[in-house]
């Protein structure tokens, strides 16, 4: 395909997305919630009172907080307790990213198995807010909500670009070609441009833009610490084979991001990958994967 034809497909692509772009829409919840946390005045009470009636996202939240990886030293059973060990803004950005991630399901088919998608991010998600922490870098929350939503373009594709979708797939697994090559050949753009134009529309915070964005290859980040942790999360998954979601097969190591987070080399990082293998395992097991 000549560069013409790819400049057309992704300026079609583009003008579909302008009118994704105003989803999701925020829930009542989700408003309320980033309301009250703008006001200075705002007691755990109150918040405590707007997300207990959603029941869903109150049972995500009481999961995500007792999750092995998610690393809080004591149970939390109620919203209470969790926004108090949490902290206001780390609630906020759950709630955000668990908003985002609602908004874009769609019903599973042979393409696309949602709860394996799901399981997929928040394993990204926790596994990236722990390692981070055990690196001394801290970006926990922050690594948390990246490593959640860096597939982000993915369920957009499948909701919005069925057709498209479908081929990409389908070109994957009989001809095996690259995901990147394979999405950039029917959408003119793949799945890290996709989020990433979303992102920006939505005027999420540059870190979460840029990992969204180049979550595969963090060598062209500029050394960004965020999109290298979120990045070698990824390859863990996929070499652990925990959690591992099947559009990331042979997923490729950008061993720039090794420096960036303080691993001196692949042994080592095979080293530290086989560190987390039970942990990884006990996470999957865990009742945020068992609802």
């Amino acid at each position: 395909m000549d560069e013409q034809q790819l400049k057309e497909r992704r300026l079609k692509s583009e003008s579909e997305l302008v009118n994704v772009y105003n989803l999701p829409a925020m829930s009542t919840t989700m408003l309320e919630v980033t309301n009250l946390l703008d006001d200075p005045s705002t007691n755990t009470a109150d918040l405590s009172r707007i997300i207990g009636k959603d029941q869903g996202l109150s049972t995500k939240i009481l999961s995500i907080a007792n999750s092995p990886l998610y690393g809080l030293t004591r149970k939390v059973s109620t919203i209470d307790f969790a926004i108090l060990i949490i902290g206001y803004q780390d609630i906020k950005n759950i709630v955000v990213a668990l908003t985002m991630v609602d908004s874009f399901k769609n019903k599973s088919d042979k393409y696309l198995d949602q709860k394996e998608f799901w399981m997929h991010s928040m394993l990204a998600g926790t596994a990236a807010k722990r390692i981070a922490e055990d690196l001394g870098l801290k970006i926990g929350s922050e690594a948390f909500v990246a490593g959640l939503l860096h597939d982000l373009g993915v369920p957009v594709m499948h909701k919005f670009f069925k057709t498209e979708f479908e081929q990409i797939v389908n070109e994957i697994e009989e001809l095996g070609t690259p995901l990147l090559e394979a999405e950039k050949k029917y959408l003119g753009m793949n799945h890290q441009e996709i989020g990433k134009f979303l992102t920006d529309k939505w005027h999420l915070p540059e870190h979460l833009s840029k990992v969204v964005g180049n979550h595969h290859n963090p060598s062209t980040t500029d050394k960004d610490v965020l999109t290298s942790v979120v990045h070698v999360v990824d390859y863990m998954i996929e070499k652990l084979q925990i959690g591992n979601f099947y559009l990331d097969k042979g997923l490729q190591l950008d061993e720039s991001a090794l420096e960036v987070i303080g691993i001196s080399s692949t042994e080592e990082l095979d080293a530290f990958i086989e560190s987390y293998r039970e942990l990884f395992n006990e996470e999957i097991s865990s009742d945020l994967f068992l609802k």
